[in-house]
């Protein structure tokens, strides 16, 4: 059944990305209203993917690459359905959705065996973590892609070409709102995780921060986002700067998700 869920998912995904690009060539209510219900039908069956999974191991799935890209991929696609629909900008979809469809083909490429839960990882202070952290990851996700479309828009406007796509695309006003809306949810809980793992970590080794890679890239990501959200309210960083700035955020997270994976702690 898990496997069932999770093709339906990628079929889905693969879908609404489909959609969600033609989007920037064609706008259309009804194509614009179905790319959303693909992408809504496709979260569900990701949910109740990971749901299943979940209730087969006794554990959140969320303890090796596999798992970790999937439940990122989830993380991702709820983030952007609450931010669509706040802010009804269909054309977000279209610099998002396809991220969290390569981590899902990307997770599905991995193998990864039955195992016993590492005693590490039988703390509740883990997955509080780990929930945490990946919310965080995915409104810093959605922040980059925002901040995406607003170099394409100001480069439309430098230019002052005024083609389809820049008609399409959201004033940069309403994308600098975006990017630092995301970025006000993202880092609270970044910071909540940060200290939940520190928890965590003096509970299953002793010391509350033990200078990990993953720990110390982590505290790297929250020095970063607070300097940006810092940069913005005392002297005003706002427009190119701060897309950059959130790009270089997510450049980042990547990095410390992907190259920092073989870490036990963080």
């Amino acid at each position: 059944m898990t496997h069932l869920f999770f093709f339906c998912t990628v079929a889905f995904y693969g879908c609404a990305t489909a959609a969600y690009l033609a989007c920037l060539v064609r706008t259309s209510p009804f194509l614009t209203q179905w790319a959303g219900r693909i992408l809504a039908a496709g979260f569900a069956a990701h949910l109740l993917s990971t749901i299943h999974l979940a209730s087969k191991l006794k554990y959140l799935p969320l303890t090796n690459m596999q798992e970790s890209l999937s439940f990122f991929s989830l993380a991702i696609v709820g983030g952007f359905i609450f931010f669509e629909r706040k802010y009804k900008v269909t054309t977000l979809g279209s610099f998002v959705i396809p991220v969290a469809l390569v981590m899902l083909v990307a997770s599905s490429s991995l193998h990864a065996e039955g195992r016993q839960l590492h005693p590490v990882l039988q703390s509740n202070w883990f997955w509080f973590h780990a929930l945490l952290a990946f919310a965080s990851y995915a409104c810093f996700t959605i922040a980059a892609g925002v901040a995406v479309m607003y170099l394409i828009q100001r480069y439309f406007l430098k230019k002052k070409h005024f083609g389809a796509l820049f008609r399409k695309l959201p004033s940069l006003d309403t994308m600098d709102e975006i990017s630092y809306r995301c970025m006000t949810v993202g880092f609270p809980l970044l910071t909540v995780a940060i200290i939940s793992g520190s928890i965590w970590s003096e509970q299953s080794m002793g010391s509350y921060w033990v200078w990990d890679p993953k720990q110390t890239w982590s505290l790297i990501i929250w020095f970063l986002y607070a300097a940006l959200l810092h940069g913005r309210l005392t002297i005003g960083w706002r427009g190119k700067r701060a897309a950059i700035l959130a790009i270089l955020g997510f450049i980042v997270v990547l990095f410390t998700f992907l190259l920092m994976k073989h870490s036990i702690v963080w």
